[in-house]
């Protein structure tokens, strides 16, 4: 492959690195939202993280005026008491911990999909090998994020857990979705530019097209 192809594909694997990163960050892949009594409460999920923000609303001294108290409380998500992770939920939180690690897995990959397009453009020789290991890195990273996708997809749509009730998908769980259907195309990319690179087609091997030796 010539050296713009690895360069195209180490732009386009930094940001599908850092979508996922920011996605695993997040805490807000699936949002509730309460109303209770003068109190609208918003409750946000994320892979780690539950945060939860209550706006209290009550009659203030002017006429037809209002005064609103504000509170905010993050904590680690799930907790083995708070959650019930050591009772009724306690397939959720294995499963919901299990996204977690498919997530980092996926971040895993795909940094080391990055040192290899790094090591793999600094000869010749290893731009002719290299992109396999490339390819392979970064699907590796699609299978853990669409397995991540999979897992709280499946937990949010049968309410596996007694808050997902009337939580919808956020910016988190978008994110994840763009990183792994970007990964799937970018990790394909490689792999028909390497074929045909392989194969001599100028295109994708450059002005050295690798030629077979006849004889």
């Amino acid at each position: 492959m010539r050296k713009t192809s690895y360069v195209v594909t180490f732009i386009a694997v930094l940001l599908v690195l850092t979508i996922n990163i920011m996605s695993a960050r997040l805490p807000d892949w699936l949002i509730a939202r309460y109303d209770v009594l003068n109190a609208r409460i918003t409750v946000r999920y994320g892979l780690m993280e539950r945060c939860e923000r209550s706006v209290i609303s009550i009659p203030g001294p002017n006429k037809g005026g209002r005064l609103e108290y504000k509170e905010s409380e993050c904590r680690p998500f799930p907790l083995r008491v708070q959650d019930g992770c050591e009772d009724d939920n306690r397939l959720f939180c294995a499963a919901w911990v299990s996204a977690q690690y498919f997530t980092e897995l996926g971040i895993g990959f795909a940094g080391m999909a990055l040192v290899a397009l790094i090591i793999g453009v600094s000869t010749h020789s290893r731009r002719r090998r290299v992109w396999r290991a490339v390819a392979g890195l970064v699907l590796l990273h699609t299978v853990f994020q669409l397995a991540t996708f999979c897992l709280v997809t499946e937990l949010y749509r049968k309410d596996r857990f007694p808050g997902f009730e009337h939580a919808k998908p956020g910016a988190g769980f978008v994110l994840n979705a763009i990183s792994w259907v970007v990964g799937l195309f970018v990790g394909l990319g490689v792999i028909v530019t390497g074929i045909a690179a392989d194969h001599g087609y100028k295109w994708a091997a450059g002005n050295r097209a690798y030629q077979p030796i006849r004889g």
